[in-house]
């Protein structure tokens, strides 16, 4: 490990040696180039040089441990090691986590589904309150949500809801609430006080770009229909819902919220792109390694990720076993704690399988 940092090391040199070159200054592009891989290394270099640093502070504690005849003098020396040695044991932790291979989707912006499952209108307004927390959430970031598809139910549920949330780093962030969320809760229509659970699925997929995914035209059956509001009927005069079904996979998707017929199609479009990209991560991951299953970001659709208990204040991601006890404020957006701990457990997981 440290003989591949010092290669590294010698790059971050070289590079720092080239843009200092006068005859560069005109360069932009060159520049700009030098300049990212550069700032890509600072952190695994300022680990090393730190690393070093305690490697060398070590051996000159050890040696004045030896040569150390004096009680106080040598009680200090020892002191001392066992600080550094902490700290030489923390920097591995830090320089083998920076090493983990950063996943090439975290800085694609993201297109969440959530669909209400068990518990009909509760079930829906469940979704609703998913929602709320994932814009609210995006707000928090500085990230932009659009609603691309959505159908109501009564009451102000949903009954399906798939947006786009666009921002950087926001597949790093929202790639672990792929699954099954569970609530338990007294509805407000439930006379004898009695807790309902109820359940919504969260997919959230990666924005594609048309370089990620091949389509063939070919493939694609295309239905033009009215849109329906709330309870069927129909809004629009002219047909302008689209609804996509790629032939080979099964997968189909409709955008009817757009008064254009075209701008459906590019919505219906970005979200089937999204699908087959995950669709094919998938079925490579799958080929792979088994071990996927055991990813906690895996996102399989039929994972029971999280249950919130509104009647005990308490909110439970069963993947790692946390439990917090703020739930208004994580309903609110505060989802951080929440993605951080997930976050941390599956780079311990890496570092775990870097290390055996």
């Amino acid at each position: 490990m440290l003989n591949r940092l010092q290669s590294l090391v010698d790059r971050y040199e070289e590079l720092s040696a080239e843009m200092a070159r006068p005859e560069l200054t005109s360069d932009y592009e060159r520049l700009q180039a030098l300049a990212k891989e550069r700032a890509s290394l600072e952190e695994l270099v300022s680990l090393y040089r730190r690393y070093r640093e305690t490697e060398q502070g070590i051996a000159e504690a050890r040696a004045l441990l030896d040569e150390a005849h004096d009680p106080d003098m040598e009680a200090l020396a020892r002191e001392e090691l066992d600080r550094l040695t902490q700290r030489q044991q923390s920097l591995d932790v830090d320089i083998r986590r920076a090493l983990l291979p950063p996943d090439p989707r975290d800085d694609k912006s993201v297109i969440v589904e959530i669909r209400a499952g068990t518990g009909g209108d509760e079930a829906a307004l469940f979704a609703a309150d998913l929602f709320r927390m994932y814009t609210r959430y995006a707000e928090t970031r500085g990230w932009q949500a659009e609603v691309m598809s959505h159908s109501e139910s009564g009451m102000g549920g949903m009954k399906e809801i798939v947006f786009e949330v666009k921002g950087k780093g926001a597949y790093s962030r929202l790639k672990y609430e792929s699954g099954v969320h569970r609530v338990q809760r007294v509805p407000l229509t439930e006379a004898q006080g009695r807790i309902h659970t109820s359940t919504a699925t969260v997919a959230v997929l990666p924005e594609a770009e048309e370089v990620d995914v091949a389509i063939n035209e070919e493939d694609l059956r295309i239905d033009i229909f009215h849109s329906s509001g709330h309870g069927g009927q129909n809004v629009q005069k002219v047909a302008t819902a689209v609804r996509i079904t790629h032939v080979p996979t099964g997968i189909v998707v409709v955008c009817q919220d757009e008064r254009s017929q075209w701008k459906n199609r590019v919505r219906a479009m970005a979200v089937l792109r999204a699908r087959l990209f995950d669709h094919e991560q998938q079925r490579q991951a799958a080929e792979v390694s088994e071990t996927r299953r055991s990813q906690v970001g895996s996102g399989e659709r039929a994972e029971k990720i999280r249950t919130y208990n509104f009647p005990q204040d308490r909110i439970t991601d069963h993947r790692i076993g946390l439990t917090l006890h703020n739930l208004p404020g994580i309903l609110s957006g505060d989802l951080d704690a929440l993605i951080d701990a997930v976050s941390s457990s599956e780079q311990a997981r890496l570092l775990e399988e870097q290390l055996v």
